[in-house]
């Protein structure tokens, strides 16, 4: 059995890039440049779906993750392979939620300072949590998880 199958040999939390986007980010439109992402209320009113639309992504995530008896820990190996709920359309649907309340977020916030992270938040994903994840579904599920990833996308 290789280490793989074991376990995902994740890198980081993968919260934490998000999260340090969005504190940095804020800081940055406070104290140093404001980059301002501001349309009025409709801002507001579309920020507020689009964290919306991610922790509803989330939750459906989780729901899947349970009923297969299975975990969401990035750091522990799943003992299910979810195809079903939010999994048919993407690989990686927490990690798209997130991308969603980043984006909300932004918008609450009224910066585009976070957003301007996003492509070192996907590389830190991508290379530090979804390559050792992917690795870690092969090695543990084989045929299987190879079926899948052909047929369904990383991220949509």
């Amino acid at each position: 059995m290789t280490e793989h199958a074991l376990r995902p040999r994740t890198l980081i939390l993968p919260p934490a890039p998000y999260a340090a986007a969005l504190f940095g980010g804020w800081w940055l439109d406070r104290n140093v440049h404001a980059i301002p992402l501001d349309w009025g209320a409709a801002t507001q009113t579309l920020g507020g779906l689009l964290v919306g639309i991610g922790l509803a992504l989330f939750v459906w995530t989780l729901m899947t993750f349970w009923r297969h008896r299975t975990t969401v820990n990035p750091y522990k190996a799943a003992s299910s392979l979810c195809t079903g709920g939010p999994f048919r359309f993407s690989r990686n649907p927490i990690y798209v939620g997130d991308w969603f309340i980043l984006a909300g977020v932004s918008m609450l916030l009224a910066t585009g300072w976070p957003l301007l992270f996003a492509p070192l938040i996907w590389a830190m994903l991508r290379y530090g949590v979804i390559r050792h994840e992917e690795a870690h579904l092969e090695a543990k599920f084989g045929d299987d998880y190879r079926t899948y990833r052909a047929r369904v996308r990383r991220w949509l």
